[in-house]
């Protein structure tokens, strides 16, 4: 199985693996079932309150086309919405257990999704959907056009991944620690923010990590000042072993 292997500014190691071609299309099929249920439903319960109502037949062409054109704006933008909201899955992709990340292992945002939904145009939709196919089964980190562009990847969230990462580890004796107040967590909180921080980054949870630093700075009293959630944790656990290495 392909591997998106990232080192991240903290030097830390992370082997995500890439979502396998037929992952990604039951994820996709997936998607149009809930999208057909989508139909279904809608156009069930419109014909119920129409049923024998007399404006029915004074509805015009352009009127007919308007409405069905309101009922196609959510699946027009299904995975647009779905991947904005959930973090990189649709439906599909949460039961499939397959997620979109940044190729650098941050959390993607509205604009890389956006890129990915403008490409679905061209290698997605209908019989086009075989540029998508050869683009993943060509591509090493099987990414499809759009992930090029966007600079994503679609990973798998099961259990097989790994990430090399502890908090007792060499840092170096020219290691300048940044937050100071870090020695008012006890070994246990630190314990237990090692487990939650690579349990999240295992799964590509980066919500869980900023949730992870609000407990931190609401705790501590520290107040970040490093560039994203996933450096102040990991900047928290290599102060905390300098300091219990220095004690």
């Amino acid at each position: 199985m392909p591997q998106l292997s990232i080192t991240t500014t903290q030097n830390v190691n992370i082997n995500f693996n890439t979502a396998q071609v037929g992952e990604r299309l039951v994820a996709y099929l997936l998607d149009l079932l809930v999208i057909a249920a989508y139909y279904f439903v809608v156009y069930f319960l419109i014909g119920q309150l129409l049923d024998g109502s007399r404006y029915v037949n004074s509805l015009d062409q352009w009127t007919i086309m308007a409405i069905n054109g309101v009922i196609s704006l959510p699946v027009l933008f299904y995975s647009l919405l779905l991947e904005s909201f959930f973090e990189g899955q649709t439906i599909g992709k949460r039961l499939i257990k397959i997620k979109v990340i940044k190729i650098d292992g941050y959390q993607a945002g509205f604009g890389d999704y956006l890129i990915r939904w403008l490409f679905r145009i061209v290698e997605v939709t209908g019989i086009m959907g075989i540029i998508g196919l050869i683009a993943m089964n060509t591509s090493k980190k099987t990414q499809r056009i759009g992930d090029m562009a966007a600079g994503t990847a679609v990973i798998s969230l099961k259990n097989d991944v790994t990430i090399n990462h502890t908090i007792l580890r060499d840092i170096g004796s020219n290691y300048v620690p940044v937050y100071p107040m870090v020695i008012k967590l006890s070994d246990n909180d630190v314990r237990i923010i090692k487990e939650t921080y690579e349990t999240s980054y295992r799964t590509a949870d980066f919500d869980m990590i900023l949730r992870l630093q609000e407990k931190i700075e609401n705790v501590t009293g520290i107040k970040s000042s490093s560039l994203n959630a996933t450096a102040f944790v990991d900047t928290i656990l290599k102060d905390y072993n300098y300091y219990t290495q220095n004690m």
